[in-house]
């Protein structure tokens, strides 16, 4: 059959065919189940996505494929999946702007559920300088408005290996303020349940599972993702240290599993880590796991590859993961006979290994920032670049020049976090050129021109009228006050969402942090079928 044959029958296919919604998978303390049925659901995924790694830092390449964006590459990959029997796919990054929805009905058919993470190659929070604003708050939460419509969407990755080793713990408090967020968005908006939660390698990963697991329910994961490799050729139950872990997250109170696995030391993986997964030794702990990956890259950790002619052709290592996934049946327990009695973590104390505290940055709020804007008398220019933005942002917020950035800058560790730190960078970078106008109109008259900047900012007329006006006396003059009761937000920012120039300007850095600059502040949060012949048998 033609190519363009093919296609044709698919969309008659799907136009055509009863639509199937998956029964959704839900959370009942360290489990999950399917809802309807009540019996527990474990996962066989596979991580799909081609060309793409995300693991805690940012890049200004926008550009990445879109998994479930494309109906011709899902017709040809969904019934190998379904060959593996897949039941659950991991994504890394989608574009919220395109429709899903033939790509999910088509996995949906399969019996394939989705977890996907939440970030894209330069919107996530970077380890090396973490945030948690305005411009992640909207990237992360289209997605969630993108996918939440779809029964066979399980959950969403707030962050993954973020924290990798222990001079970079502090970003897992920017992790943790996104867990927030998201959750409490999911709420707003009256989405059905939908988890959120993290996933790491094995650095720092004792005191990444106690921190997210901690304190605040409205602010801890849903569930648990473990990067983990240990396993390697024919490995044990012992050697490869599963039965440790297995023994450590016995008393984690969310559903475990692992986020990816399938170690490769150079030659086709047996894969006979999969009758451990299964077996009952882990079964009682962990919820399954998701094989790393579907797509042959030069990692060569691919279970198929992908020719010129789009045709995408079985590997040794899809043979046999298939042949090892066909010999387990793994048995679980049914809801209703199910009594959780785990407990939440004990939060980790800060030492010269973890350094995150437990107070988190504040809620993104483009309603705090626009009353912020507002009330300045100089700000950035509309079309101010983000080369402009990172010079000023060197200099201004370098403490030997000024204090300047004592309202715009957080403190993961300390847990201090200026009131505007959740704006975007044209927004805090404003606040910044405002705090220097001030500055030398008072005390350096000779600077005649002190909003110029280079013609990166413009003079405006102040202006903050009632309920803005009380939200900017409450951040006081260096922005480092508590706000309460402050306007409710829209999860849009102040700015046009569709400049092209916010997604990039999240790769911008702020310079460190001077604890000095910033007052302690405590804030209140809310908390087998359709695309055969691509197949090359």
């Amino acid at each position: 059959m033609k190519l363009g044959s093919t296609l044709t029958a698919v969309a008659t296919l799907v136009g055509v065919c009863a639509a199937v919604d998956l029964d959704p998978i839900v959370i009942k303390g360290s489990k999950f189940f399917y809802e309807t049925n009540g019996t527990q659901f474990f996962m066989k995924g596979v991580a799909y996505q081609q060309e793409y790694a995300n693991n805690g830092t940012v890049s200004s390449d926008s550009n990445y494929i879109d998994p479930l964006a494309d109906t011709t590459i899902c017709a040809r990959d969904i019934p190998l999946l379904a060959q593996l029997q897949t039941n659950t796919i991991r994504v890394y990054a989608i574009d919220p702007t395109k429709n899903h929805d033939q790509c999910m009905q088509m996995l949906a058919d399969a019996g394939i559920y989705v977890i996907a993470d939440l970030g894209e190659p330069q919107n996530s929070i970077n380890r090396d300088s973490p945030a948690w604003n305005q411009v992640i708050y909207q990237r992360y939460t289209a997605v969630v408005d993108n996918l939440s419509k779809y029964t066979n969407t399980l959950g969403f990755f707030a962050g993954n290996e973020v924290t990798n080793q222990a001079n970079n713990t502090e970003a897992s408090a920017f992790v943790k303020a996104a867990v927030r967020d998201v959750k409490a968005y999911i709420v707003q908006k009256n989405y059905r349940p939908l988890g959120v939660g993290y996933a790491t390698n094995d650095e720092q990963r004792t005191d990444l599972a106690h921190y997210f697991n901690c304190g605040d329910p409205s602010a801890s994961i849903d569930f648990w993702g473990y990067n983990i490799y240990s396993w390697c050729d024919r490995s044990s139950y012992r050697a490869s240290r599963y039965e440790e872990r297995t023994q450590e997250f016995s008393t984690y109170n969310v559903p475990c599993f692992f986020a990816e696995y399938g170690c490769n030391t150079g030659g086709p993986r047996p894969f006979t880590e999969v009758a451990a997964l299964y077996g009952d030794n882990m079964t009682e702990v962990w919820s399954g796991g998701i094989v790393y990956m579907y797509f042959q890259e030069a990692n060569d950790y691919g279970l198929v590859t992908v020719g010129s002619d789009n045709r995408a052709t079985r590997l040794a290592d899809f043979t046999a993961l298939s042949t090892q996934l066909a010999r387990v049946t793994p048995t679980g327990v049914a809801m209703s006979a199910y009594s959780p009695t785990n407990r939440p973590q004990a939060c980790p104390e800060q030492d010269d290994a973890w350094s995150a505290s437990e107070r988190l940055p504040p809620s993104p709020n483009n309603a705090v920032c626009s009353c912020m804007v507002q009330s300045l008398n100089c700000t950035a220019n509309s079309d101010i670049s983000d080369d402009e933005m990172q010079t000023n942002f060197d200099y201004l917020c370098d403490p030997t020049n000024g204090n300047y950035c004592s309202g715009i800058l957080g403190n993961g560790t300390d847990g201090v976090y200026g009131a505007y730190s959740m704006c975007t960078p044209e927004e805090r970078i404003s606040w910044a050129f405002n705090a220097f106008f001030m500055d030398q109109t008072k005390n350096n008259p000779q600077n005649t021109d002190p909003c110029n900047f280079r013609g990166a900012a413009r003079k405006q007329t102040a202006r903050a009228n009632g309920n803005c006006r009380n939200v900017v006396n409450q951040a006081g003059d260096s922005g480092t006050g508590v706000i309460t009761g402050a306007p409710a937000a829209t999860g849009v920012s102040s700015e046009d969402p569709s400049s092209s120039s916010e997604g990039a300007a999240n790769t911008l850095t702020v310079p460190g942090f001077n604890a000095g600059m910033l007052q302690m502040a405590v804030y209140v949060t809310v908390a087998a079928f359709i695309g055969a012949a691509m197949v090359l048998l």
